[in-house]
């Protein structure tokens, strides 16, 4: 995805929309699918987000894509994700933050910052 012009609050107030249920497409194996409209624009000429989660609480932005740059994945690429997002969901409270102290995940958002 190219540059875009979301950020983390904008990321943070979409995980608050998936929580109450406002998800556009469950493409199954924990992958749910978010359009996510950037500043100045609806959702219709947004970014298509990717998201791990198990909805209780671990929101994992996989991969995003703007509407224009095209249409969607190939179902090669959704089991690739899905397989991400097994192991993403799977990991234990220490194994998550050990990934956050090492710099292979970011958190953007959890119940202290919001």
């Amino acid at each position: 995805m190219r540059k875009t012009e979301l950020t983390d609050a904008i990321l943070c107030a979409a995980v608050r929309e998936m929580e109450a249920g406002l998800v556009d497409a469950d493409l199954g194996g924990g992958v749910v699918k978010k359009r996510i409209a950037g500043p100045g624009r609806g959702k219709r000429g947004s970014a298509r987000t990717l998201v791990a989660t198990n909805r209780l609480g671990r929101w994992f932005f996989l991969f995003g894509f703007e509407k224009n740059d095209r249409d969607n994945i190939s179902e090669r690429e959704l089991e690739a994700l899905q397989a991400l997002a097994h192991d993403l969901l799977g990991l234990e409270a220490n194994q998550l933050a050990a990934q956050v102290a090492n710099g292979a995940l970011d958190e953007i958002c959890d119940d202290q910052q919001d």
